[in-house]
């Protein structure tokens, strides 16, 4: 029923583990974005903003033709309206979900992701923008764990997509340098997470294959491609 396009991280991580709590049917298309996959024009001609995740849904609502989506947070809305579950609708109950979810959209993921770019992946250390995008993953998990402790269960009371959503980017919490001793209530409602049988479903769905990291797959993941790609067209 749905095609997903993928590749294991922690964006793809949020809808194979989505599409395992549905239990929808799906097909894997690996996106290898490491050798620059996600640049070719049949997966532009799905997702064009040219990142992973993508699905393609072949038996639509509407019974219309394949519908494509891309943008993990319009993703998770998409099938949790088309199956019912994981966000509510009532009217409060159901903008709690998506504020959290749109607040790990422009805020939990960018900025953890800027801050493993600066401090693990580039190649230049630059101090500044380390402690600029550590302090604000700090402020974000202090966000979260104050949320966490108001409702004593998960991200917006019931657990939901805004868990989700949330979830694969705290994954990263080791290699980035934080300890969730330091957060509470993100520990508790991590290892809640973490312990569901579909979510460590969703998380063990193909890894990256153990290829050198060379200056060809920091090309390609880190934008350079792009650039060259926009100066061609």
């Amino acid at each position: 029923m749905i095609d997903l396009y993928y590749a294991p991280t922690p964006n793809g991580w949020k809808i194979s583990i989505m599409l395992e709590e549905l239990g929808l049917p799906y097909t894997v298309i690996p996106v290898n974005i490491r050798a620059g996959e996600q640049f070719k024009p049949d997966f532009l001609a799905i997702s064009p903003n040219n990142r992973i995740p993508a699905i393609v849904d072949r038996a639509p609502a509407d019974s219309g033709p394949p519908f494509s989506i891309f943008e993990t947070g319009a993703i998770l809305i998409y099938l949790a309206d088309k199956t019912g579950c994981f966000l509510p609708k009532e009217m409060r109950a159901r903008s709690v979900v998506m504020q959290w979810l749109m607040w790990q959209m422009g805020g939990l993921g960018p900025m953890l992701g800027q801050h493993g770019h600066f401090a693990l992946y580039a190649q230049e250390k630059i101090p500044y923008a380390i402690e600029r995008y550590r302090d604000e993953a700090a402020r974000l998990y202090r966000v979260l764990d104050s949320q966490l402790g108001r409702t004593g269960a998960y991200v917006a009371g019931d657990y939901s997509i805004a868990d989700i959503a949330c979830f694969p980017w705290t994954m990263t919490h080791k290699a980035q340098g934080f300890t969730l001793d330091d957060y509470p209530n993100v520990k508790r409602w991590y290892a809640e997470v973490r312990a569901r049988p579909q979510v460590q479903a969703g998380l063990a769905l193909g890894k990256f294959v153990k290829e050198p990291f060379d200056e060809q797959a920091r090309r390609n993941m880190f934008g350079q491609a792009a650039k060259e790609m926009g100066r061609k067209s």
